[in-house]
């Protein structure tokens, strides 16, 4: 069904879907205009084939804010192909001001936004985990590979401060920064995220 601008305007996000959002674009999900003359963005999400689960169980939650199914990707890079499921929502307001919170002013580059000790819900950095979390011999590693060293230290102060988890700096390479979250905090961690987390990505917490 396609909707009319009045309607579109109309739309917003109650705090569990934009809480879902906030988790997606910390991690995998981007948020662009779909070409040049578009005046709202749309959101996207992408997953291997091997997390189709949880790309449905993503896409069961946002599906009332998109247009279509998810559909199959096939990307190629050194000869090797990789299949996937991506979907995208509609270009809607509510998805603009979220875009301009990450993407400031006219840049494409993601950040962490200065207010994301109120946006890092339970339930975002639910997401976040299920993302980019990787699991460790012994804690777990946010991969935040490709946001800056300030923005990371942010995102950390938040973990630390708001729920109390003991965090460090650790670097994939020089220019990689990611959060190691201690291994004493990991009970903490599962209280305060497993009832928002997919099934298919629980074993990202079983260490």
């Amino acid at each position: 069904m396609k909707f009319t601008r009045t309607q579109l305007a109309m739309v917003r996000l109650p705090i569990y879907i934009q809480s879902i959002m906030v988790g997606l674009i910390l991690s995998d999900a981007w948020i662009i205009f779909g070409n040049k003359n578009s005046k709202n963005a749309l959101l996207g999400f992408s997953q291997s084939a091997a997390n189709s689960k949880y790309l449905w169980f993503v896409y069961f939650l946002l599906s009332h804010y998109c247009y279509s199914y998810p559909v199959v990707r096939i990307r190629s890079s050194f000869d090797k192909k990789t299949i996937g499921l991506q979907f995208r929502t509609r270009a809607m307001p509510c998805i603009t001001a979220l875009r301009s919170l990450f993407y400031p002013g006219l840049s494409n580059t993601k950040v962490i936004p200065k207010d994301i000790y109120d946006l890092l819900t339970p339930v975002a950095l639910a997401h976040v985990i299920m993302g980019d979390g990787s699991a460790q011999r012994h804690g777990l590693i946010i991969c935040t590979d490709s946001f800056t060293v300030q923005d990371v230290v942010r995102l950390m102060n938040v973990l630390i401060i708001r729920y109390r988890l003991e965090c460090t700096l650790r670097y994939h390479t020089p220019t990689q920064p990611r959060i190691y979250i201690r291994q004493r905090s990991m009970p903490l961690l599962q209280t305060i995220i497993r009832p928002h987390m997919h099934y298919s990505m629980q074993y990202k917490l079983s260490n």
